[in-house]
C-alpha cells in the first residue's frame, strides 16, 4: 500500500508545489483532481482543475509523471466526479465530455485508473436510475478501455443537501447496486471505497470488504463524525443531512484498525489515498496541511 493525499484541496496551489510538500512529509502517492478549467461555482470540495486535460499532449504527460517521480511520488488515479446522469441533457453531455477527456489523459500518462462517480437523478428511484446507467456507461466504458484505462466509481451516495434530495446524485452506494455494476462491468469498473459512507448507511465494514474487496481499485482514507444531537432532532430519515460530518481519519466513527485488517485479507495492496473535506481544516492552506499530517499520523502504522 502508498499513503498520500487527493490534490482537491489545494486548487490555488500549483502540483508540483503539492508534490513537493507531499513528499517532505512522507507521502508517496497523489490523486490528482482534474475538473475542467472554468470561472464560476463549483461544488464544494470539487473543481480543482491541477491538470489540464483538454489540452494535454502525450509528451507534456510524460513530463508530469517523471517530474512527480523526481518527487517520489506515484500518481493513484486522475479524479474527477461529476454526475454523468444528471437529468439536464446539456449539463450531462458536458461532465461526459470532460470525463472522456480525463480519460484519454490517463492514457497518455500511463496512469491506469480513472475515479468518477456513476451519478444519479436524485428525482428517480434506485431501479430507473440503474436502467438510465445502462443505456449511458457502455459507451464510456468502451472509451476507457480502447484507452487502456479502469474507472472506479466512489460508493457515496451523494445525499448532503436538499438539491441532492431523495435519491442522491450517485447510486453506487450500496450491495445492491455494485453488484449490478460488476455483473455488467467487471474488468473496467471497479471500487473507489470510502469506509466513511458505510458509517451512516449502517452497512457492515467488514462484510462489506469480504464481498467486494477483489473489485477495490483504490481506496479513499475519510472519517465521519454522528453529531448525536443533530441526528436526534432530525432523523436517519434526513440520510445524513444535518448529523453526518465529514471527518479526517481518526476524528470520527471508522474503525481503521478493523477497516485495514480486513483490506488486508481481501488482498487489499493498492494506495490509500486521504480524501480531506473536514471543515475544522481548511480556509488557509496551513490548515488544511495540518488535517492531512494528522490523519498520515492516524493512517501510517497500517500502510505498509
Amino acid at each position: 500500500m502508498r499513503l498520500g493525499i487527493l490534490t482537491a484541496p489545494f486548487p490555488e496551489t500549483p502540483l508540483a508545489q503539492v508534490a513537493e510538500w507531499a513528499n517532505s512529509v512522507g507521502f508517496e502517492a497523489l490523486e490528482i483532481a482534474c475538473w475542467p478549467r472554468a470561472t464560476g461555482p463549483t461544488r464544494r470540495y470539487a473543481g480543482t482543475s491541477h491538470i489540464d486535460v483538454a489540452s494535454l499532449s502525450a509528451s507534456e504527460g510524460k513530463e508530469i509523471v517523471a517530474a512527480l517521480a523526481e518527487k517520489n511520488q506515484t500518481i493513484s488515479a486522475l479524479g474527477y466526479y461529476p454526475n454523468p446522469l444528471h437529468p439536464d441533457a446539456a449539463h450531462r453531455q458536458a461532465v461526459i465530455e470532460h470525463l472522456k477527456k480525463v480519460i484519454v489523459a490517463a492514457g497518455r500518462m500511463g496512469v491506469p485508473l480513472v475515479n468518477t462517480f456513476c451519478g444519479g437523478d436524485a428525482s428517480k428511484h434506485v431501479d430507473a436510475n440503474w436502467e438510465e446507467a445502462l443505456k449511458v456507461w457502455p459507451d464510456i466504458v468502451a472509451h476507457a478501455r480502447d484507452n487502456g484505462v479502469r474507472l472506479a466509481f466512489e460508493n457515496c451516495p451523494m445525499i448532503f443537501s436538499y438539491d441532492e434530495w431523495p435519491g442522491g446524485h450517485n447510486i453506487a452506494y450500496s450491495p445492491y447496486v455494485w453488484r449490478r455494476i460488476l455483473e455488467a462491468w467487471d474488468g473496467y469498473v471497479g471500487m473507489n471505497y470510502d469506509p466513511s459512507h458505510l458509517v451512516w448507511q449502517m452497512i457492515d465494514q467488514g462484510r462489506f470488504i469480504r464481498e467486494f474487496g477483489p473489485h477495490m481499485l483504490h481506496v479513499h482514507a475519510k472519517d465521519l463524525m454522528i453529531d448525536r444531537d443533530g441526528l436526534y432532532e432530525r432523523g436517519i430519515m434526513s440520510a445524513g443531512m444535518g448529523w453526518q460530518v465529514p471527518r479526517m481519519p481518526g476524528l470520527g466513527e471508522v474503525d481503521w484498525g478493523a477497516t485495514f485488517s480486513a483490506l488486508y485479507r481481501a488482498g487489499y495492496d493498492g494506495p490509500v489515498i486521504i480524501e480531506h473535506e473536514d471543515r475544522k481544516f481548511e480556509g488557509a492552506d496551513e490548515l488544511v496541511k495540518r488535517g492531512f499530517l494528522l490523519a498520515r499520523d492516524v493512517l501510517r502504522p497500517f500502510v505498509k
